[in-house]
């Protein structure tokens, strides 16, 4: 999969999909599916490190998790985010927060709203970092939404969308997530565009989904969003393996002579 492989998929009306994943196991098992590529989300933050949102990730914490998904699933395209206000800063360090991404192995970075951001992603792209673009609920801009809430729902804000999705498209952006919009504009933007849409709370009209590998697997307990649907419920086959591990310690049955070493 490259970027040529989205813009092939859209023309041919072929799903896309993605999954969000931060570790190395976690890749290593999507590099054997059929999965079209891997995101390391800023989402790492609350998943991996128990924060309670994504501001906490750091461009260090990115590049370390880039870095091991890469190592796991060299075989899978990989999108990594610019965490917050990384790309925010001076042009310079803003051009050098994507070249760490890049050099940890990710093939692109994606990064949240249109405003404030045009030049930079038309800079990147001319300079070969292909930038995947996030509109709707776009978490680093929590405080300033006033919260986890659906995006799009009046006409002001959902032409809002609507225009920031054409001019990310224009300053080279190759995909576009949208995330928490109501279904009807999602499908509506899907349609005007000429890059592939992925939603994830966007409804079944874009070009592709997302979901995280902890969510989709049933391993998230207590995140629940409308938006998720778990395709296993693996917290419980977690939870009979580790108790069967403690049975068979207690009982002896653990370890036997197949599992030492002998002279």
């Amino acid at each position: 999969m490259n970027i040529l492989d989205f813009y092939k998929k859209k023309q041919n009306k072929e799903k896309i999909s993605m999954i969000t994943c931060y570790d190395y196991t976690s890749a290593k098992i999507l590099s054997q599916s059929n999965v079209d590529c891997l995101l390391v989300g800023d989402s790492v933050a609350m998943t991996m490190h128990g924060y309670k949102d994504t501001l906490s990730a750091t461009l260090e914490i990115m590049a370390l998790h880039t870095a091991a998904v890469s190592r796991g699933a060299s075989n899978k395209f990989i999108v990594s985010d610019l965490p917050f206000l990384s790309y925010r800063k001076s042009f310079t360090k803003n051009v050098s927060a994507a070249q760490t991404l890049i050099q940890a192995g990710a093939h692109a970075v994606k990064l949240e709203c249109a405003a404030g951001n045009l030049p930079l992603i038309q800079h990147l792209t001319e300079s070969g970092v292909p930038v995947m673009g996030h509109l709707g609920l776009t978490p680093q801009f929590l405080h300033a939404l006033g919260g986890y809430h659906v995006q799009g729902k009046t006409v002001k804000s959902a032409q809002k969308i609507q225009e920031d999705a054409f001019a990310l498209q224009e300053a080279g952006c190759f995909s576009l997530v949208l995330e928490c919009v109501p279904a009807h504009l999602a499908e509506q933007i899907t349609q005007q565009l000429s890059i592939p849409t992925i939603g994830i709370g966007a409804g079944p009209g874009t070009d592709g989904q997302v979901l995280v590998f902890q969510d989709l697997l049933g391993l998230n307990l207590d995140f629940k969003p409308k938006f998720v649907k778990s395709f296993l419920n693996g917290s419980d086959f977690f939870s009979t393996g580790i108790e069967s591990f403690i049975h068979a310690i207690k009982t002896g049955e653990f370890p036997q002579h197949e599992h030492c070493h002998s002279n």
